[in-house]
């Protein structure tokens, strides 16, 4: 089926109309121009929704503009806009599909096909995601892994946590805080842990000194 799988921006269409952002969309169909009862649906038209972390951690509202042929009564093919609202509920993972009924071109002799978006999520400067699970890397030097460090995080919601960790911190170590992963997209109340990994920096070189005084510190 010729341009059932593309998405173009309209030109002038402006991206602040509705706070959000818009994509414009059109997708394609072909047939004959006899009206006959339709008998065929062709495959769903799917796109690609790309969603921040933090909006998939909050929530958000998106509108996609879309551009389609539509057929009257008298066979007459016309061109209608939609707005399709996509609520993004908190939680939700890359792979989730929302799907518009019967959004697709009108042709004759063929039902409309449905329009489906695919939740696709773009990478975080700091935090990868784990299932539920947030998980991030802090570089720390040997001395705060031997002596204590303190983790400063600002979260997906932009609250900052102050996490005092007083373990010994080795090379496979990982500090566990409960409750401040993703929403689970169940019951969004509850939440996955967030999980602090570490690379843990070691000297290039140590003097005489240095060693003797690790040795005497350490009891070896």
């Amino acid at each position: 089926m010729g341009g059932m799988g593309g998405m173009r921006a309209e030109p002038g269409f402006q991206r602040s109309m509705f706070g959000n952002d818009i994509f414009s969309s059109r997708f394609g169909a072909e047939g004959s121009t006899s009206m006959q009862q339709p008998s065929h649906k062709p495959p769903a038209i799917e796109n690609r929704l790309p969603v921040s972390l933090a909006d998939l951690y909050k929530g958000v509202t998106k509108k996609m503009k879309i551009s389609r042929e539509t057929i009257d009564a008298s066979g007459r093919i016309s061109n209608a806009e939609d707005i399709l609202t996509i609520e993004v509920k908190p939680g939700w993972k890359k792979g989730t599909k929302i799907t518009f009924p019967d959004k697709g071109n009108e042709a004759p002799n063929m039902k409309p096909a449905d329009i489906v978006f695919i939740i696709d999520e773009k990478p975080h400067d700091v935090f990868t995601r784990d299932g539920n699970d947030l998980v991030m890397t802090e570089k720390i030097s040997l001395v705060e892994a031997l002596t204590g460090y303190t983790a400063r995080v600002t979260t997906l919601d932009g609250r900052s946590l102050s996490l005092p960790i007083n373990s010994i911190i080795h090379p496979n170590y990982e500090e566990v805080i409960p409750r401040e992963g993703m929403p689970i997209p169940k019951d969004p109340t509850k939440k996955g842990n967030l999980r602090i990994k570490f690379n843990i920096m070691f000297p290039s070189r140590l003097t005489s000194d240095q060693k003797a005084g690790i040795k005497r510190l350490l009891g070896s």
